[in-house]
């Protein structure tokens, strides 16, 4: 009887994840394409489990993240940014890699699939107020609870 080690299961958990967000990820692959003809490069991280857009030529700056793709404008997502409680003055915390908080994006949208961008939209959309914000911000500073309520 084969053994499977705890990393098979993670690949097998990433990959079944993969699979149930596909339908979001098309949303990023098609959009993302669609910058390609504007300047945007495309590269696999093999750190945020998602096909990465530098240089997408839309947006306000920063990144968005559908299913297993990112949208980002600028040149790296390793670049710092603040948590959405700082902006809105709730508290100071330190700035957070960008990479990290869309990678957290990246595991809630596996665990939720096609359901992510309903419930996202309920919960607050892209405010303070959305626990899958917050939970990605908590995740970015310490490594851990990339799903809302977890700590």
């Amino acid at each position: 009887m084969p053994t499977h080690t705890p990393l098979s299961w993670l690949w097998l958990a990433r990959g079944l994840g993969a699979l149930w967000t596909l339908p979001n990820s098309l949303i990023g692959l098609v959009a993302g394409a669609a910058g390609l003809a504007f300047g945007a490069k495309a590269h696999w991280s093999s750190r945020d489990w998602a096909l990465v857009f530098h240089h997408w030529p839309w947006g306000p700056g920063g990144a968005i993240t559908f299913g297993n793709t990112i949208l980002h404008t600028g040149d790296s997502l390793d670049t710092d940014c603040i948590t959405y409680e700082h902006r809105a003055g709730r508290c100071q915390h330190p700035p957070i890699r960008l990479g990290d908080h869309e990678r957290a994006h990246v595991y809630q949208y596996m665990a939720l699939g096609p359901l992510f961008l309903p419930v996202y939209l309920l919960c607050g959309g892209v405010s303070v107020r959305n626990p899958f914000e917050r939970a990605a911000d908590r995740y970015a500073m310490t490594g851990r609870g990339w799903w809302p309520g977890v700590r």
